[in-house]
């Protein structure tokens, strides 16, 4: 009889990530074969099991938070696959998520809202690396458009803050920023946190605060209010990901030397943040045609009709408000449903170039690989 892989899945079970991730794992057995598995649900912060020292298992899929459980899986001596921190005394092949490439994604969602302030909101809880990354991110996304990065990093005070006095400080911190402003939580459970505080400080979600969370956990989403946007982490592709790269270990190949870092999924957008932020109302009504009917084969000089505007008075006033030309807002429009439509459908690029409004499907390619960086065959098998 063929041997079936005994593999521990060490992986909460408490956060939308996590299971987005068991999720993932479950495909690829679906698709590749079998394991036996042990598998209880349980919290990030779960300790190692005892019986994890003793053992004889062939591998493990772990999700890391501090270094009692690196050490545990690492001196196991079993094939593991980390999906979360990474630890240098206890080195182990890492499976993640593109940070760094979230704060670019968030800025632009909120940019493309109208803002001109800007804000970050972390915790202080939260002193890991994935943080920084998404921080850095953003408000180098920010400062390259010349605009300056608010940050909120928790409680000043040296003691610790019950939850009421915490979430008091940040509704004060909301208060002082600039408003109209669009403001980047580093997950979904900081900006269900950020959002209660907005409500305490009285300002008003999305017209003077908009928020955006990472993770699209969707009960933490959509539980809060207004319902929360938020950048989808692509959880079950890394956990698809994950396992074939523990199969391919447990076969006896060589550890990759550097981590799988896989691009985020893409913008969720909610109430939070559905709104444009100008008082141009002629730019608004232009804006919110482009999202309407971007995908209808739109040109801009319908859009001089629905302003009263002239083409060259759209075209500054749009630029100063988006940065972008009311043409460039279109294509934008136009890829960013290409993209959604690649991912969440089996639709041929030919028939997604038609329903996005492109007049023919080498056009829509060509358009595609220039905003992009790769053709939408390799897009769609990059987010497969």
């Amino acid at each position: 009889m063929k041997h079936i892989p005994h593999v521990a899945l060490l992986i909460e079970t408490s956060h939308g990530y996590g299971r987005a991730l068991l999720r993932g794992v479950n495909l690829w057995l679906k698709e590749n074969g079998r394991w036996s598995l042990y598998f209880r649900p349980q919290g990030l912060e779960a300790p190692p099991p005892k019986w994890l020292k003793n053992w004889r298992g062939d591998g493990i899929l772990v999700r890391i938070e501090d270094a009692n459980m690196a050490e545990a899986v690492y001196r196991s001596g079993i094939p593991a696959v980390n999906l979360r921190l990474g630890f240098d005394e206890f080195p182990l092949p890492i499976v993640g998520m593109d940070n760094l490439a979230l704060g670019e994604m968030a800025f632009q969602h909120l940019r493309g809202c109208g803002f001109d302030h800007f804000a970050f909101c972390c915790s202080p809880r939260e002193g890991y690396p994935w943080v920084a990354d998404r921080l850095n991110s953003f408000r180098e996304a920010v400062h390259k458009s010349g605009r300056e990065c608010h940050i909120y990093g928790g409680p000043t005070r040296r003691r610790k803050l019950d939850w009421e006095a915490e979430e008091n400080q940040l509704a004060e911190w909301v208060a002082r920023l600039p408003h109209p402003v669009g403001i980047m939580a580093c997950t979904d459970d900081h900006g269900l946190e950020l959002l209660e505080a907005c409500r305490r400080a009285n300002v008003l979600v999305p017209e003077e605060v908009a928020v955006i969370g990472v993770d699209n956990d969707e009960f933490v989403c959509t539980m809060s209010h207004p319902p929360m946007s938020s950048i989808s982490s692509n959880a079950e592709r890394i956990g698809y990901e994950a396992a074939a790269l523990l199969d391919r270990m447990m076969a006896g190949e060589p550890v990759p030397e550097k981590p799988l870092l896989l691009p985020p999924g893409g913008v969720v957008t909610r109430e939070s943040t559905d709104i444009l932020a100008t008082e141009d109302r002629e730019i608004a009504l232009a804006i919110r045609h482009i999202r309407e009917h971007a995908c209808e084969g739109l040109q801009v000089y319908e859009l001089t009709r629905v302003t009263k505007l002239s083409y060259k008075k759209l075209e500054r006033r749009t630029r100063a408000i988006l940065g972008r030309s009311p043409k460039e807002e279109i294509i934008r429009v136009q890829i960013e449903t290409a993209k959604k439509l690649l991912v969440e459908t089996s639709l041929s690029a030919a028939a997604i170039s038609i329903r996005c409004g492109f007049s023919e499907p080498k056009y829509f390619s060509q358009v595609f690989r220039a905003k992009v960086g790769m053709p939408p065959g390799a897009f769609r098998r990059s987010h497969a």
